[in-house]
């Protein structure tokens, strides 16, 4: 049995429940390092050519410098969540902080592949640290009556921060150095470091029981295994020999997580046996499906605004903007939406809104009509993601204890990053086999060389076409048209999949409480938090 040695902020230096200038304090300090985190996770994505060149490296080079960032990150959210509920919230945000912020130094500098690589993981690690712990900080600290606003704040800088960040860099990129994209996460890791430093309480637990380091490697082995196949599948192929002994690592050690969590029981990392609660299992769930499609949605939009419209990275990252803080300002209205109508209520008019944007965006896509074709169902993806989000993380947390909040916190963020791979993984292969389908039939009287070139993606269609003389704009027409077909095709997919889970939530969701919270915290030891 744990007992919880937590304090809020004016508890730890001697005072009585903080006030409402120190929880907005307490805020702004964990927003800020969340959106250091997420900004460092997409920003690199759009020098990913600048890289390729100044290295001379290989595309599959580039693309494990991007995704060993994530894969450090989710392999090990979870034992550092753990790690910070009993070590204090504090210290191991402070030491994540400083071990990102070192790497991200590294990283700016990095004279070699080699060095940018490793200063990708180790940032990786920092991030780890830092995620889990400005959630648990606020369930941790914030009183229920504030929690739920607070929490809103929190996800609407996890689910917009990675776009608002992608243009930030992508600015920098232009009108700079790519290096210099890493200013944004060194500025924003300073002022979240003095203000930890200020601003921050610390909380802990107290166990009798010891550290499951043995759960806590297993979880490390099956997260690793199971998101290298999400990550390197598409790109090496998902028969290859590397996928298939990673997919059965991964999967071979979750099964060993789960039966050894239900063997340990009280003394476990992580208590499987709470997924039998709706509110877990639901909101895991939503998370898993609404970060996977936003994940998904940039595969298909990039390739539109850059290949099909033939605009920048810059003015590609500026058309995801609305989508961002659509789902950013929703973010902040689910508490009060949720406070009247019940979080079941508010998640399904989400999850119902975001399937019908994806829907609005297949149905009204198309080359002729641009932008302007697709902004109606980015605008209701942002809205309904954002309401969607809030409850989910809320029913998250309540699932646990308040000593187990990092263990809570670091169970939404793996859940987030499965969510991501898995949506770029599905969604990218359905619009890759699209295309390849659509554009075989289109392809008559082009030269055989760029034919096969145009069969491998919309861009590299749009590269052959240059060579091709008379046949040039045939040839993008078929690319286009092609690629909004597969667009199409994955779309339904998402609308499909958002159905589904409207379903499962209308049936198996949350309790139709005005707080997701109110369950949860009567299971809390009294007079904690209160």
């Amino acid at each position: 049995m744990s007992t919880n040695q937590s304090a809020p902020a004016a508890q730890a230096g001697g005072g009585g429940a903080p006030d409402a200038r120190q929880l907005r304090s307490i805020l702004i300090t964990v927003s800020v390092a969340l959106m250091a985190v997420i900004a460092s996770a997409t920003g690199l994505n759009v020098a990913q050519t600048h890289m390729a060149v100044e290295f001379d490296a290989s595309q599959s080079t580039v693309l494990w410098i991007l995704n060993s960032y994530a894969l450090a990150l989710a392999a090990l959210l979870l034992p550092l969540g753990a790690l910070g509920d009993r070590l204090g919230r504090r210290p191991m945000l402070i030491t994540g902080l400083g071990v990102f912020g070192v790497a991200t130094v590294l990283a700016a500098l990095a004279p070699t592949a080699e060095v940018m690589l490793a200063a990708r993981v180790v940032s990786g690690i920092g991030a780890a640290m830092i995620m889990p712990i400005t959630l648990a900080v606020i369930t941790s600290t914030f009183p229920e009556e504030e929690r739920g606003k607070a929490i809103g704040v929190w996800t609407g800088v996890a689910g917009g921060g990675g776009i608002l960040g992608m243009f930030l860099a992508a600015l920098l990129v232009d009108v700079a150095d790519w290096r210099w994209l890493f200013t944004l996460p060194v500025v924003l890791i300073l002022a979240a470091l003095a203000m930890t430093l200020k601003s921050v309480p610390d909380s802990r637990e107290t166990s009798a029981h010891r550290f499951d380091a043995v759960g806590a490697l297993v979880s490390v082995l099956a997260v690793t295994g199971l998101i290298f196949v999400l990550q390197e599948g598409p790109e090496r192929g998902w028969t290859a020999p590397a996928t298939l002994i990673s997919l059965t690592v991964g999967l071979v050690a979750a099964i060993g997580f789960v039966a050894r969590e239900l063997h340990r029981r009280d003394a476990s990392l992580l208590d499987v046996r709470l997924f039998r609660e709706r509110g877990l299992s639901g909101g895991s769930l939503t998370l898993l499906v609404v970060f996977g499609v936003q994940a998904g949605i940039g595969v298909v939009l990039f390739p539109f605004f850059q290949a099909v419209l033939g605009w920048s990275g810059l003015l590609s990252t500026v058309a995801m903007m609305p989508m961002a803080l659509a789902m950013m300002l929703a973010s902040g209205l689910a508490p009060k939406l949720a406070a009247g109508i019940g979080a079941r209520s508010t998640m399904l008019v989400g999850i119902a809104l975001a399937g019908v944007g994806m829907a609005l965006m297949a149905l009204f896509v198309s080359v002729s009509g641009g932008y302007l074709s697709v902004l109606p169902g980015l605008l209701a993806m942002g809205v309904g993601m954002g309401l969607s989000m809030t409850p989910s993380t809320e029913a998250i947390t309540a699932s646990l204890p308040r000593e187990k909040q990092g263990v809570a916190s670091a169970l939404n963020d793996v859940t987030r990053e499965f969510g991501t791979a898995l949506g770029v993984a599905l969604l990218g292969a359905l619009v890759s086999a699209g295309y390849r389908s659509a554009i075989d039939d289109r392809l008559h009287g082009i030269p055989q060389s760029a034919a096969d070139t145009a069969r491998e993606g919309v861009a590299n269609a749009v590269e052959a076409a240059g060579s091709t003389g008379p046949h040039a704009r045939d040839l993008l027409r078929a690319a286009h048209q092609s690629f909004v077909d597969g667009w199409q095709q994955a779309m339904w997919a998402g609308a499909a999949i958002m159905g589904a889970l409207l379903v499962y939530i209308a049936l198996l969701g949350p309790k139709n409480t005005p707080s997701a919270v109110r369950g949860a915290v009567n299971r809390w030891p009294a007079g904690e938090g209160r």
